[in-house]
């Protein structure tokens, strides 16, 4: 990557950030019982949607490496990328063993798994009270291992029309960061990210495959130097 592509990235995501930063973290619910729900927070609102257009594609981890290093995030070098990861994986399986979500590693990046029936309610954009307490954990390791891009991305199943579930893709990923944000992870990590139905992991023409289908999955890309 060129010296001014990673420039402009860098200006493009920042100039972002400072949109999201300006936000206020309204919870999406009235439940007395959300620890947000007055709380005022980072989001990761449309500007951060906009920034994850730009970092899409076959080097899209070098292009976040770049951004956030650029913005001034501490970066991993060598094999200490490995060894950190390895610390994070093993503290969120711990974490969500028996919470319904799933914990993957493909190399160097983590992906959590997070299916719809648990998240939300039908064809809901808010996060179920039940789920909070997965949530408070997650974002405590989230903010110990502080030195990934984590970026969330909502899915749906092909039920309805392809507009439909792009928007409520956006509206699950966006509330997911939204409670992260809320419990202190630091907005400038995240990015949010809409698939629609484009990408199913099962059958859509049963209803179990589409039960997978419909989920939220967090991946923690390490910044590395």
């Amino acid at each position: 990557m060129s010296k001014f592509a990673t420039a402009g990235l860098t200006a493009a995501l920042a100039g972002a950030l400072m949109l999201g930063g300006c936000a206020t973290y309204t919870g999406q619910t009235s439940d007395p019982n959300d620890p947000n729900r007055t709380r005022t927070g980072a989001l990761v609102g449309a500007g951060i949607g906009a920034v994850a257009g730009l970092l899409s594609g076959s080097d899209a981890t070098e292009r976040r490496q770049h951004a956030m290093i650029g913005a001034g995030a501490g970066a991993l070098a060598g094999g200490a990328v490995g060894a950190y990861q390895d610390r994070q994986e093993a503290e969120l399986r711990r974490q969500m063993a028996g919470t319904g979500v799933d914990v993957h590693r493909d190399g160097d990046n983590i992906t959590l798994n997070m299916p719809g029936a648990i998240t939300f309610g039908f064809d809901r954009d808010d996060v179920q009270a039940q789920f909070y307490p997965v949530l408070n954990n997650l974002a405590g390791t989230l903010r110990e291992y502080d030195q990934t891009i984590i970026e969330v991305a909502g899915h749906t199943d092909n039920v309805g029309t392809a507009s439909y579930n792009q928007g409520l893709s956006e509206r699950r990923a966006q509330a997911v960061a939204n409670y992260l944000a809320g419990q202190g992870v630091s907005q400038q990590r995240m990015i949010t990210v809409g698939a629609g139905l484009t990408r199913p992991v099962a059958d859509n023409s049963t209803e179990a495959g589409r039960a997978q289908n419909r989920r939220v999955e967090i991946t923690l890309v390490p910044i590395q130097s």
